[in-house]
């Protein structure tokens, strides 16, 4: 065996077991067997890769069992890779799918260089990433047992007559409230305390998310975008701690095409078709991004609040929040204009239309 070769190495990683396979150079791809996930057998299987070449390609998917096997290898000396499993190249016509035939398939894709690589972050994004993610599920569990509470109130043809927004005002009408029936009364209480658990578990969340990003590497990317319009505490936090480190990506297409933003397309030959967003990638980010976007359907300016958050940030900052403030307000108006000069145009005597302009 020389020692400059390389070996490839597939894993089809699974909560209790580990599937390999390998190849050495371009030769033909072999099957090693199957593992455990303990320390103890990955370290085993470790040495047993060493044995066989210096340069060592490990490669597995992206999936639930996370980072800590990448994490290992890469302690190891190892070169390692974990892939974006819906890239993964596949035939059409191959319908079977085994653990032995995903750690092969993952060998050779991988010595053909067909893989793309996700973005594994530091043990320290992933704890900062993983308490975000807790107060972003907290929140949508709160409003979901809001609106079960909503519903089983409409069920008895209760309603609110001020605006329903949980405020002071809406819980206090909440507490006067009473059923005849002790079942629904029941039912009605463990509403109510499923909201204020979820209230409590949020304030708590919160709390230790803002103590938490004060010291975290990112902090003046999470200040910095909160300088733009629409982009607040809540929508900086989950941004930064789903995309991680902006650098990484080489133009703002791919960051784009990250998102999955940018518009799909079917072209051949002559003809380009291109359709809605592909919605690929990390959907809260996404879902994130797009709700700050419609705050930049208004016309530009800067509010009291955006005022409070410029506090502290270097004026460059304010200055390119500013600018793409005017750039994105005015591409929203865009449409809008150019359908009220086609309908000025349309109601003119001269463009054949026999209904008269309408008064402005």
């Amino acid at each position: 065996m020389e020692n400059d070769s390389t070996l490839y190495v597939g894993l089809d990683v699974h909560k209790d077991s580990i599937t390999v396979a390998y190849a050495i150079d371009m030769g033909d791809v072999e099957l090693l067997g199957k593992i455990g996930t303990t320390q103890i057998e990955i370290d085993r299987l470790c040495k047993r890769l060493q044995s066989k070449a210096r340069h060592v390609r490990v490669v597995y998917e992206a999936g639930p069992c996370g980072y800590g096997l990448y994490r290992r290898l890469i302690a190891k000396g190892f070169d390692c890779m974990v892939c974006a499993p819906s890239l993964i190249p596949r035939k059409p016509g191959d319908r079977v799918k085994t653990d032995r035939r995903d750690a092969i398939k993952l060998v050779r894709s991988l010595r053909a260089g067909d893989l793309s690589a996700v973005h594994v972050p530091t043990v320290e994004d992933e704890a900062f990433r993983d308490l975000a993610r807790a107060w972003s599920s907290v929140r949508d569990d709160l409003k979901q047992a809001r609106q079960r509470l909503k519903s089983f109130l409409l069920s008895h043809g209760v309603q609110y007559s001020g605006r329903a927004n949980w405020g002071p005002a809406h819980r206090r009408w909440l507490s006067t409230l009473s059923f005849s029936s002790a079942w629904q009364k029941l039912a009605f209480t463990e509403h109510r305390r499923t909201i204020e658990d979820r209230l409590a578990q949020c304030e708590r969340l919160e709390l230790a998310l803002r103590e938490a990003v004060t010291g975290w590497r990112f902090y003046p990317v999470v200040l910095a975008l909160q300088a733009m319009r629409g982009i607040q505490f809540v929508s900086a936090v989950g941004l930064v701690s789903e995309v991680g480190d902006l650098s990484r990506f080489e133009h703002p297409r791919q960051l784009m095409a990250w998102f999955g933003v940018t518009p799909s397309e079917h072209s051949s030959g002559g003809k380009r078709r291109q359709g809605s967003i592909t919605k690929t990638g990390n959907s809260y980010a996404r879902k994130l991004l797009v709700e700050s976007a419609w705050s930049y359907r208004h016309p530009a300016r800067v509010s009291i609040d955006i005022q409070r958050r410029h506090e502290g940030i270097p004026k460059q900052i304010i200055d390119r929040a500013w600018d793409a403030q005017l750039r994105l307000c005015r591409r929203r108006a865009l449409p809008a204009s150019r359908a009220s000069i086609w309908m000025s145009w349309s109601n003119s005597p001269g463009a054949g239309c026999s209904c008269s302009p309408t008064a402005s």
